[in-house]
């Protein structure tokens, strides 16, 4: 590989003659015919196919190449549109993006499945079976980078200049396998067979720092200076991907890095026959994208969490830097015409820096470069959890980013001199604000470090927004009321709507135009059908093939049969206590206690579904998923139950299988303990396909419940001031000895019916709900939460008003876009304008 400098040089002089008449080539056809032509081109041609090959392997990556061809037409005018038009930009940094499959996205998009689907139907091909060839890209966990990437469709659909930045993670999270039970993590290898849709560009590769030491000097002016030597560098090489919009001829960018080694190499060693030592640099380079989240238990998987934050922040920021110095002759601009959006706490390394970068390598002053930095980094709080957080510790700050942690320490100088300046000697307040946290072994705070250094702090709901400015940011608050707002999330009706839900799409389409597509509020048109009945039939069939389509999918990965005409009852999201699906298994036990004595008279067969991972070194909740797993194979195997209630546990939860559950879903569980929720998104999922909420007053469920009103929404639970009314003196037991419900529930639970051959197997669990010191109140919410359900299950056998629930659920869902979310941010925060892509004339 070449020198960064060499890279930078081949990169300047391709982009100055970014008009060469090279790239003027006549635009490619988007009828069938044209589709179909480049499609066998590349069969034949670039993949070396004949007739004898009936792989639907080869199948998908040509269709995925003529459509990439037919994209990057787009990307490139998007492109020259936004250098020629010199507008501000927005640049996502976030660990993660749970992009999906992009064979689908893109047909939509650009509008040709249509046509696709019938030009390989000509040939003999499936174009469903193509779809189902594509892995999904291990880019991200759960809502925090699904978010990101409905972030990304939004403003490209929007048509504003953002570039996503993220990590190219060779292996996901991991593939979850139920065995026994029990959680196993399999690696999720999901480049094994290439990405078709991703464009390597080495010319951009960046050098990226560790270890090393600071030197101090002062250079012939008498001022002083600082630069990283002696240091162990990696090369992060980016890989683009496109990000289209819906048919407006926009493509944006999400670049993601990959670690590669540098060209460095100890020869002496390897002569010598030190072979493995003078390998190590390039795996201990490798090793930094190579998984996403490794488990940080061990000192070592914490340094390597480390590792990929720094190396995000600073590659993304080195690579804007290059591309403003390719245009501008300083920095004087630089704030007015860029802002970055830092997703949660894992890329607020970024502040510290810019700093850096601007400081010791641009040579700026401090209080110039701070100016800068302060004005372009905004912050996106995701928690209401301390302990997530992040916290780095000093030693090992010290230990891989040195200048970094100097330069972190002059910000939190800097800053507790301003706060000593306004409260003198209230050495408390400057201890819960200061950036590093005293104690036997000091901390960074990295939520504190992004504060100081944003001039924008949002949450995620109204409820969040607001907790975080009178809890857990206060102090910060106090400073600068003016820095928070608030953000209420929302999810792409493209994606969770159009993609996933066809029959609806078709319904929604003949009866009030097209427009939703694009404006989701114009689905209050729905509003007057909700009370017709033969729109409600015509509604309720579209339901139950979708719910056909689940019922398949659970057969097929777990060998249960779910009776469509039964009340889908869905919990799919990571698995963590404060989601407390432990609640929603408590009630599943309520329910085989009452069939197992009788009490069935109005009865609503019920089918329960759970999906999710389980961190692989939590093990509470990994012991939750072998309780819900014994669970379901107890009731399922009971005669007597399994017509009036089944249970079963989906593996491997990811953006494929949920654009399955969310239109197949009747009732959807977003139950989490009150004040813990940021905001949730798998709550506007199901909302826009039809389902109805039962949860607490939490995150966006107020924001939903507020929308479709309180009578189509099932509410249960303490309030988040009620539960921090409680939380002091909470006493479990008078909950349990006060619902003889509850009661009979406990004491199956800890029979051991559930595990009659692996005794003691759940007495922790039972253990944490009865103390005291349990944060997520489970016994506290069960009366209301029962009492919830049954009123669920009422609601659901008055068919007719079920449906007219469904369908406001869905008219009412327009706010919950995220068109809408990046309307917002776009309007307090990045103040881009829009811009069109150029045209083939205007080049």
């Amino acid at each position: 590989m070449k020198n960064t400098h060499e890279l930078n040089s081949i990169s300047e002089m391709c982009e100055a003659d970014s008009h060469n008449q090279l790239t003027d080539l006549d635009p490619l056809g988007m009828d069938s015919d044209s589709l179909i032509q480049d499609f066998r081109h590349y069969f034949t041609h670039t993949l070396g196919r004949d007739r004898r090959c009936c792989s639907n392997h080869y199948y998908y990556k040509a269709l995925a190449q003529t459509l990439r061809d037919r994209l990057m037409e787009r990307w490139k005018n998007t492109r020259y549109a936004y250098d020629e038009g010199n507008c501000k930009r927005t640049y996502y940094l976030s660990m993660e993006f749970l992009m999906g499959r992009a064979l689908r996205n893109a047909m939509l998009n650009l509008d040709v499945e249509a046509d696709v689907k019938d030009g390989l139907e000509e040939l003999g091909i499936v174009m469903e079976d193509l779809v189902e060839m594509e892995h999904d890209a291990g880019l991200g966990n759960g809502g925090l980078g699904r978010l990101a990437a409905c972030f990304l469709d939004s403003c490209a659909t929007l048509q504003l200049p953002v570039t996503g930045y993220g990590i190219r993670y060779e292996y996901g999270m991991f593939r979850q396998v139920i065995e026994d039970g029990y959680q196993l993590e399999e690696p999720d290898h999901w480049l094994r067979d290439g990405n078709p849709w991703e464009l390597e560009r080495p010319e951009y590769a960046q050098r990226i720092h560790f270890g090393g030491r600071t030197e101090h000097f002062v250079d012939p002016e008498g001022k002083h200076h600082a630069r990283w030597v002696d240091t162990h560098d990696v090369l992060a090489v980016p890989f683009d991907n496109p990000v289209p919009g819906y048919r407006n001829g926009t493509v944006n960018t999400l670049r993601l890095w990959k670690a590669a080694a540098t060209d460095e190499f100890d020869l002496d060693e390897f002569n010598a026959g030190d072979y493995a030592d003078a390998v190590e640099a390039k795996n201990q380079a490798e090793h930094i994208s190579m998984v996403l989240y490794p488990n940080d238990a061990s000192e070592n998987g914490k340094a390597l969490r480390l590792r990929q934050q720094y190396f995000l922040a600073s590659a993304s920021l080195k690579d804007v830097i290059r591309g403003w110095k390719r245009a501008h002759k300083d920095f004087s601009e630089f704030s007015s015409k860029n802002c970055f959006q830092l997703n949660d706490t894992h890329p607020t390394i970024a502040v510290a820096e810019l700093m850096r970068l601007l400081v010791d390598i641009e040579r700026l002053d401090w209080d110039d470069a701070w100016e800068i930095t302060s004005q372009t980094m905004a912050y996106t709080n995701h928690t209401l959890l301390p302990e997530a957080l992040e916290r780095w510790s000093v030693p090992l700050f010290k230990q891989l980013l040195p200048r970094l942690l100097e330069v972190i320490y002059e910000i939190n100088a800097r800053f507790l001199s301003e706060v000593s300046a306004r409260w003198p000697m209230d050495t408390q307040r400057l201890g819960r604000l200061s950036i590093i946290e005293e104690g036997p072994v000091k901390q960074v705070r990295m939520a504190h470090l992004a504060i100081v250094g944003s001039f924008s702090v949002n949450g995620v709901a109204a409820l969040h927004s607001e907790l975080l400015k009178q809890g857990l940011f206060r102090d910060f608050y106090e400073i600068w009321p003016e820095k928070f707002n608030n953000k209420t999330n929302g999810v792409t009706q493209r994606r969770w709507m159009i993609a996933c839900n066809p029959g609806l799409t078709q319904l929604l389409n003949e009866t009030i135009g097209e427009s939703w597509a694009y404006q989701l509020d114009d689905l209050k048109g729905l509003r007057q059908q909700a009370s017709d009945h033969a729109f409600q039939q015509r509604w309720m069939a579209v339901r139950r093939e979708n719910k056909v389509r689940l019922s398949n999918t659970i057969w097929r990965d777990c060998g249960v049969k779910f009776d469509p005409d039964a009340l889908f009852d869905v919990q799919v999201k990571r698995m963590h206590e404060y989601k407390r699906q432990l609640l929603n298994l408590l009630h599943v036990l309520h329910l085989y206690d009452r069939i197992k004595q009788g009490d069935t008279e109005n009865w609503t067969p019920r089918c329960v579904l759970f999906g999710g991972k389980a961190a692989p070194g939590y093990a509470r909740a990994k012991q939750i998923i072998k309780l819900i797993n014994n669970v379901a194979r107890v009731v399922n195997r009971d005669r007597q139950v399994r017509e009036l209630l089944q249970v079963a546990f989906l593996p491997n939860y990811r953006v494929t299988a949920m654009e399955i559950i969310a239109p197949g879903t009747d009732l959807s569980e977003q139950i989490s303990t009150a004040g813990k929720e940021a905001s949730g998104t798998g709550n506007m999922k199901f909302m826009m396909n039809g389902a109805l909420t039962i949860g607490t007053l939490d995150g966006a469920n107020i924001e939903i419940r507020d929308a479709v009103g309180e009578e189509h929404f099932f509410l249960f639970g303490h309030s988040a001031q009620q539960v921090q009314d409680l939380r002091p003196h909470y006493n479990p037991e008078h909950f349990i000895q006060g619902d003889n419900r509850l009661s009979r529930v406990m004491s199956l639970l800890e029979s051991g019916h559930f595990n009659q051959f692996e005794p003691g197997l759940f007495d922790a669990i039972a253990q944490s709900i009865r103390s005291p010191q349990d944060p997520w109140l489970v016994a506290a919410d069960f009366s209301s939460y029962i009492d919830a359900q049954q009123r669920a299950s009422e609601h659901f056998n008055w068919s007719e008003r079920w449906a007219q629930s469904s369908i406001l659920n869905t008219a009412c869902s327009g706010f919950f876009s995220t068109d809408r979310t990046m309307q917002e941010y776009n309007r307090d925060i990045w103040q881009l304008n829009p811009m069109a892509p150029l045209t083939m004339e205007m080049k």
